[in-house]
């Protein structure tokens, strides 16, 4: 073949079509903007999908647990519903039902046993009626000498 480039054939060739060598300028920084941008999307997606757990972990959550595996089933299984209820019980604060509850039931464990609880009634409301009466004897010796 000979050296020469035939009249018609333009004399610069555009920088998007593939060198005589094979090498494609073109298609390698594609081929890196698209890894790249994988990276970022894939990112931005688990970050999205940690957020109720992120969410409860810096309130310190009680459900903590509960909303950690709905968060994981919604990254795996795909169904937004997981994610959504995750969040709502990240989001929302339930009332604390324990705490009364455990004390209305040690009170009640303390009345059942019979531990001088009586006597203690007895005790209180014995210095309730003194404490009482004492007033009454102050009042009425403080109105006699006026």
């Amino acid at each position: 073949m000979s050296d020469t480039l035939h009249p018609l054939a333009p004399h610069e060739l555009p920088a998007f079509l593939a060198a005589a060598d094979g090498s494609d300028n073109l298609m390698t920084m594609v081929v890196i903007l698209l890894i790249l941008l994988l990276l970022v999307i894939g990112n931005f997606y688990l970050k999205l999908h940690a957020l109720p757990e992120r969410m409860a972990h810096r309130k310190s959550h009680t459900q903590l647990q509960i909303i950690t595996v709905l968060a994981l089933l919604a990254l795996f299984t795909h169904n937004n519903i997981f994610w959504v209820a995750a969040l709502l019980l990240a989001v929302v604060k339930f009332p604390d039902f324990i705490t009364p509850l455990n004390s209305i039931a040690k009170s009640l464990a303390t009345l059942a046993k019979g531990d001088s609880s009586e006597e203690l009634i007895k005790e209180e409301g014995h210095r309730t009626i003194e404490a009482e009466t004492e007033d009454e004897g102050h009042e009425t010796g403080e109105n006699e000498n006026a």
